[in-house]
């Protein structure tokens, strides 16, 4: 939500899971093709081509390989390297597929013999690069949402507001009617409401979720010096008192057993009360999404007192989100899914990603 580190802010970085030195990981570089060896983590590669541990380019670029799971390199998997500015290859145009896209889009659009009112999106701003009004589109989660209305058959006109109160989303806005769609949030695994908390039932129970628009990985900072610092398990996290934000859901956090009483949770309304706590020493870990939470360090200038635990991350998608109260909601749904499916398929969504990505970073320059 504020400027990120040098480093975040040319891969937007997601937390290390693995950090290990580049055993088999040696002849890769950007901007082009790499086969995995023995002994590569996803750290360790973007280690070697990038200068950096830091690998969202990389698993960007091979979300499907991937599958989800940074954490299981296979030998012989063959990767794509992104060019640092976030170009597939050396000789790919950034945002070809973007461009090509929109200008069908705009040669095809038809205009409807019926009115159809405008679809309601809200969101919140400040939270670059995904939620901005700084940023083109409105930030990258923004410019999924909105961009998936004019794909997969779809053409349906929008308005966009910015509510910076997060939680009136899901207490007021969505179940009020007065928005049909808020950008974005996390769905709780539903298949496990016995060990869920009763906000995140709520959101299974009280909501429906599109298809997720963005993978992030949840990051566990601790000061240097704190017995939590390099925990190789969940489990190590007993007794610790554990800051996430009230607006962030805990969901990942209950699936993983991070739940009272064994941790305590604090819950203050921003993401830099918690950096700010973590400091002074309030709470021994600090969980988010890493780029909000290396972006809070970074303005306190405070990265050299912190640590990343290099084993306890896990990645959770943002989606956007309808309250099962709106008659339309499904239907509205089932059109962004359709588009955004049709936006992987082509390449267009991580044209914006990457092209929303090189526009943030030039705002730090």
């Amino acid at each position: 939500m504020t400027k990120l580190s040098a480093a975040s802010k040319r891969l937007l970085a997601t937390a290390v899971v693995t950090i290990a030195l580049p055993i088999g990981a040696y002849a890769q570089e950007a901007c082009s093709k790499y086969t995995v060896k023995a002994g590569d983590s996803l750290g360790s590669i973007a280690l070697a081509a990038y200068g950096s541990f830091d690998y969202q380019i990389i698993f960007n670029a091979n979300r499907e390989a991937l599958a989800g799971n940074p954490n299981n390199l296979t030998e012989g998997l063959e990767l794509a390297l992104p060019c640092e500015d976030g170009r597939l290859s050396a000789d790919q145009d950034l945002a070809a597929s973007l461009q090509e896209k929109e200008q069908a889009a705009t040669a095809t659009k038809k205009k409807s013999n019926g009115y159809q009112p405008p679809l309601k999106f809200v969101t919140g701003n400040g939270w670059a690069p995904f939620t901005s009004k700084d940023l083109d589109g409105g930030g990258i989660l923004t410019r999924i949402a909105t961009t998936a209305l004019q794909r997969g058959g779809n053409d349906r006109d929008y308005k966009v507001a910015w509510v910076d109160d997060w939680q009136s989303h899901l207490d007021v806005l969505l179940p009020s009617g007065a928005f049909d769609i808020s950008i974005a949030w996390e769905q709780p695994d539903c298949s496990k409401l016995d060990i869920l908390s009763e906000e995140s039932v709520k959101r299974c129970t009280d909501f429906d979720f599109s298809l997720p628009i963005y993978e992030v990985a949840q990051s566990f900072f601790a000061l240097n010096e704190n017995k939590y610092a390099n925990v190789q398990s969940y489990a190590e996290y007993e007794g610790a008192k554990i800051c996430r934000p009230a607006a962030w859901g805990s969901a990942d956090l209950e699936v993983q057993g991070l739940v009272v009483p064994f941790v305590e949770m604090v819950r203050p309304k921003d993401p830099m009360d918690c950096a700010k706590m973590l400091l002074d020493g309030e709470v021994d870990v600090y969980t988010l999404e890493l780029e909000t939470a290396t972006a809070n360090f970074e303005e306190l200038g405070a990265t050299d007192k912190v640590t990343l635990n290099p084993y306890n991350a896990h990645f959770t998608s943002y989606q956007l989100v309808t309250s099962k109260t709106n008659p339309r909601g499904r239907v509205y749904l089932s059109m962004l899914n359709k588009g955004i499916a049709e936006m992987r398929d082509s390449g267009e969504w991580y044209d914006i990603v990457a092209t929303g990505l090189a526009e943030y970073n030039k705002l730090g320059q």
